[in-house]
């Protein structure tokens, strides 16, 4: 009677043995695709070795910006940065791309003049990437 009552609702042998695969199935899928998410994001981040700082800037004139900074990269490793020159509203008014050669030390001084297109009241830089 009992076994009957077992097999009517669906606990059998083969039901537990078939949730067991299922279940060790989705551990493992959940398994990888976590460990390829941390590879992904920790393991290949080549950008965590760059660290790009605003030290000052100058306002020249209406039409021009000194931004200095420094970098913090590989030896050898070139790097690009976008700079840009902002208004009081925040508005871009001078955008720059300057590539730079990979460098003997590890960080590197930089100043660089960017035009604007009206008054600025800043000069920062907007990115650095590895290049």
């Amino acid at each position: 009677m009992t076994q009957s009552i077992e097999r009517r609702y669906g606990r059998t042998p083969e039901r537990r043995r078939r949730d067991r695969w299922l279940l060790g199935g989705g551990l493992l899928a959940v398994l990888v695709v976590v460990g390829a998410w941390v590879i992904w994001v920790g393991g290949a981040n080549s950008q965590a070795n760059l660290e790009a700082t605003d030290t000052a800037f100058t306002i020249r004139d209406a039409h021009h910006v000194d931004i200095s900074f420094t970098i913090n990269a590989p030896v050898g490793q070139p790097v690009t940065c976008a700079l840009q020159a902002l208004n009081e509203d925040f508005a871009i008014v001078g955008w720059r791309v300057i590539e730079y050669p990979g460098s003997d030390t590890r960080v590197t001084k930089y100043t660089e003049t960017i035009r604007t297109v009206q008054q600025s009241n800043t000069g920062l830089i907007n990115t650095c990437w590895l290049t």
